[in-house]
Protein backbone atom coordinates (compact mmCIF):
# COMPACT_ATOMS: atom_id res chain seq x y z
CA UNK A 1 0.00 0.00 0.00
CA UNK A 2 1.25 3.54 -0.53
CA UNK A 3 1.79 5.76 2.42
CA UNK A 4 0.20 9.33 1.88
CA UNK A 5 1.27 12.89 3.44
CA UNK A 6 -1.77 15.10 4.41
CA UNK A 7 -1.20 19.04 4.28
CA UNK A 8 -3.50 21.33 6.19
CA UNK A 9 -3.03 24.69 5.07
CA UNK A 10 -3.23 27.87 7.22
CA UNK A 11 -5.26 31.23 6.99
CA UNK A 12 -5.26 32.44 3.32
CA UNK A 13 -3.93 29.70 2.08
CA UNK A 14 -4.19 26.99 0.02
CA UNK A 15 -4.42 23.01 -0.52
CA UNK A 16 -2.13 23.66 -3.98
CA UNK A 17 1.21 24.80 -0.75
CA UNK A 18 1.29 21.14 -0.40
CA UNK A 19 3.60 20.31 -3.75
CA UNK A 20 6.20 22.14 -2.04
CA UNK A 21 6.51 18.73 0.25
CA UNK A 22 5.89 16.77 -2.68
CA UNK A 23 10.40 16.12 -2.99
CA UNK A 24 10.47 15.89 0.83
CA UNK A 25 8.63 12.68 1.06
CA UNK A 26 9.72 10.57 -2.32
CA UNK A 27 7.38 7.36 -2.70
CA UNK A 28 4.84 8.98 -0.65
CA UNK A 29 1.91 10.61 -2.33
CA UNK A 30 1.02 14.34 -0.98
CA UNK A 31 -2.32 15.74 -0.89
CA UNK A 32 -3.38 18.87 0.61
CA UNK A 33 -6.70 19.44 1.95
CA UNK A 34 -9.03 22.50 1.24
CA UNK A 35 -11.54 23.13 3.93
CA UNK A 36 -14.86 25.08 3.37
CA UNK A 37 -15.52 26.33 6.91
CA UNK A 38 -13.38 28.43 9.39
CA UNK A 39 -14.34 26.71 12.93
CA UNK A 40 -13.10 24.38 14.85
CA UNK A 41 -16.10 22.33 15.41
CA UNK A 42 -16.74 22.39 11.46
CA UNK A 43 -13.36 22.79 10.08
CA UNK A 44 -12.22 19.46 12.54
CA UNK A 45 -15.49 17.18 11.36
CA UNK A 46 -13.99 17.75 7.39
CA UNK A 47 -10.82 16.81 8.42
CA UNK A 48 -11.62 14.01 10.46
CA UNK A 49 -14.69 12.69 7.61
CA UNK A 50 -11.54 12.97 4.87
CA UNK A 51 -9.02 11.33 6.80
CA UNK A 52 -11.02 8.40 8.05
CA UNK A 53 -11.82 7.73 4.42
CA UNK A 54 -8.46 7.91 3.38
CA UNK A 55 -6.61 5.80 5.98
CA UNK A 56 -7.87 3.06 4.79
CA UNK A 57 -6.28 2.93 1.36
CA UNK A 58 -2.96 3.98 2.45
CA UNK A 59 -0.25 1.98 4.53
CA UNK A 60 0.57 5.20 6.46
CA UNK A 61 -0.79 8.41 7.20
CA UNK A 62 1.49 11.78 7.74
CA UNK A 63 0.40 15.30 8.66
CA UNK A 64 1.71 18.47 7.89
CA UNK A 65 -0.24 21.32 9.17
CA UNK A 66 0.29 25.41 9.21
CA UNK A 67 -0.80 28.08 11.61
CA UNK A 68 -4.66 27.52 12.31
CA UNK A 69 -4.20 24.20 10.46
CA UNK A 70 -2.59 22.57 13.32
CA UNK A 71 -5.56 23.52 15.70
CA UNK A 72 -8.02 22.91 13.41
CA UNK A 73 -6.34 19.28 12.80
CA UNK A 74 -6.06 18.52 16.89
CA UNK A 75 -9.86 19.45 17.16
CA UNK A 76 -10.61 16.85 14.26
CA UNK A 77 -9.65 13.84 16.40
CA UNK A 78 -8.09 12.08 14.01
CA UNK A 79 -4.40 11.95 16.05
CA UNK A 80 -4.75 7.98 16.28
CA UNK A 81 -4.87 7.83 12.55
CA UNK A 82 -1.76 9.39 12.02
CA UNK A 83 1.93 7.95 11.95
CA UNK A 84 3.43 11.30 12.90
CA UNK A 85 3.14 14.91 12.98
CA UNK A 86 5.01 17.88 11.49
CA UNK A 87 2.85 21.21 12.83
CA UNK A 88 4.56 24.41 10.89
CA UNK A 89 4.07 27.79 13.63
CA UNK A 90 0.77 26.04 15.11
CA UNK A 91 -1.70 27.87 16.71
CA UNK A 92 -1.59 25.82 20.41
CA UNK A 93 -3.64 27.77 22.92
CA UNK A 94 -6.80 29.45 20.28
CA UNK A 95 -8.04 30.87 24.20
CA UNK A 96 -4.89 32.76 24.83
CA UNK A 97 -5.07 33.91 21.60
CA UNK A 98 -8.50 35.39 21.17
CA UNK A 99 -8.08 37.00 24.68
CA UNK A 100 -5.04 38.98 23.50
CA UNK A 101 -6.92 39.99 20.47
CA UNK A 102 -9.76 40.78 22.70
CA UNK A 103 -7.41 42.93 24.83
CA UNK A 104 -6.19 44.72 21.64
CA UNK A 105 -9.80 46.06 20.92
CA UNK A 106 -10.54 46.46 24.12
CA UNK A 107 -13.46 44.57 24.12
CA UNK A 108 -14.47 42.67 27.79
CA UNK A 109 -15.88 38.91 28.18
CA UNK A 110 -19.37 40.84 29.58
CA UNK A 111 -19.66 42.57 25.91
CA UNK A 112 -18.47 39.83 23.57
CA UNK A 113 -21.10 37.22 25.46
CA UNK A 114 -23.70 40.28 24.98
CA UNK A 115 -23.15 40.95 21.05
CA UNK A 116 -21.88 37.64 20.55
CA UNK A 117 -19.79 38.60 17.42
CA UNK A 118 -17.61 41.89 17.07
CA UNK A 119 -15.50 42.99 14.20
CA UNK A 120 -12.27 43.92 15.88
CA UNK A 121 -10.04 46.66 14.51
CA UNK A 122 -7.49 43.95 13.71
CA UNK A 123 -9.59 42.54 10.58
CA UNK A 124 -10.42 39.31 12.87
CA UNK A 125 -14.26 38.71 14.16
CA UNK A 126 -14.15 37.59 17.65
CA UNK A 127 -17.75 35.47 18.37
CA UNK A 128 -18.20 34.58 22.10
CA UNK A 129 -19.25 30.90 20.57
CA UNK A 130 -15.70 30.54 18.72
CA UNK A 131 -14.14 31.17 22.57
CA UNK A 132 -16.91 28.88 24.60
CA UNK A 133 -16.23 26.05 22.45
CA UNK A 134 -12.40 26.38 23.08
CA UNK A 135 -12.95 26.31 26.70
CA UNK A 136 -15.68 23.85 26.60
CA UNK A 137 -13.33 21.09 24.70
CA UNK A 138 -9.50 21.76 25.30
CA UNK A 139 -6.48 19.66 23.10
CA UNK A 140 -6.19 16.04 23.12
CA UNK A 141 -3.37 15.14 20.91
CA UNK A 142 -1.11 12.24 20.99
CA UNK A 143 0.02 11.60 18.29
CA UNK A 144 4.32 11.86 17.20
CA UNK A 145 4.47 15.46 16.89
CA UNK A 146 7.46 17.72 15.35
CA UNK A 147 6.70 21.43 16.09
CA UNK A 148 8.94 24.13 14.09
CA UNK A 149 8.74 27.66 15.23
CA UNK A 150 10.16 30.83 14.53
CA UNK A 151 11.50 32.94 17.06
CA UNK A 152 9.72 36.22 15.92
CA UNK A 153 6.02 34.66 15.85
CA UNK A 154 4.19 37.16 16.82
CA UNK A 155 0.64 35.21 17.09
CA UNK A 156 2.28 32.59 19.68
CA UNK A 157 4.94 33.01 22.78
CA UNK A 158 8.23 30.45 22.92
CA UNK A 159 6.96 29.52 26.47
CA UNK A 160 3.06 29.28 24.72
CA UNK A 161 4.49 26.82 22.43
CA UNK A 162 6.86 25.50 24.83
CA UNK A 163 4.56 24.59 27.54
CA UNK A 164 2.43 22.55 24.58
CA UNK A 165 5.27 20.55 23.64
CA UNK A 166 6.00 19.25 26.96
CA UNK A 167 2.66 18.59 27.87
CA UNK A 168 1.75 16.98 24.51
CA UNK A 169 5.35 14.90 24.50
CA UNK A 170 6.43 17.10 21.27
CA UNK A 171 9.62 18.16 19.63
CA UNK A 172 10.34 21.56 19.76
CA UNK A 173 12.77 23.12 16.47
CA UNK A 174 13.29 26.61 17.16
CA UNK A 175 14.82 28.86 13.93
CA UNK A 176 16.15 32.42 15.39
CA UNK A 177 15.05 34.22 12.45
CA UNK A 178 11.73 32.42 11.70
CA UNK A 179 8.55 34.29 11.91
CA UNK A 180 5.42 33.08 12.33
CA UNK A 181 4.67 32.73 7.99
CA UNK A 182 7.69 30.66 7.01
CA UNK A 183 8.12 31.97 3.37
CA UNK A 184 11.40 33.37 2.67
CA UNK A 185 14.03 31.17 0.52
CA UNK A 186 16.24 31.02 3.92
CA UNK A 187 13.31 29.98 6.17
CA UNK A 188 12.11 27.37 3.24
CA UNK A 189 15.43 25.64 3.33
CA UNK A 190 15.50 25.79 7.42
CA UNK A 191 11.94 23.77 6.70
CA UNK A 192 12.83 21.50 4.67
CA UNK A 193 15.60 20.49 6.21
CA UNK A 194 14.12 20.29 9.41
CA UNK A 195 11.32 17.74 7.88
CA UNK A 196 14.35 15.91 6.25
CA UNK A 197 16.04 15.41 9.18
CA UNK A 198 13.14 14.13 11.29
CA UNK A 199 12.47 11.53 8.17
CA UNK A 200 15.76 10.22 7.96
CA UNK A 201 15.23 9.73 12.05
CA UNK A 202 12.25 7.54 11.35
Amino acid sequence: MKKLVVYIHGKGGSAAESEHYRPLFPGCEVMGLDYRSFTPWETGKEIHEAVERLKDEYETVTLIANSIGAFFSMNAGIDAMIRKAYFISPVVDMERLILNRMTWTGVTEEELKAKGVISSAFGEVLSWEYLRYVREYPIRWRAPTEILYGKNDNLSSYETIAAFAKEHGARLTVMENGEHWFHTEGQMRFLDGWIEACETEG
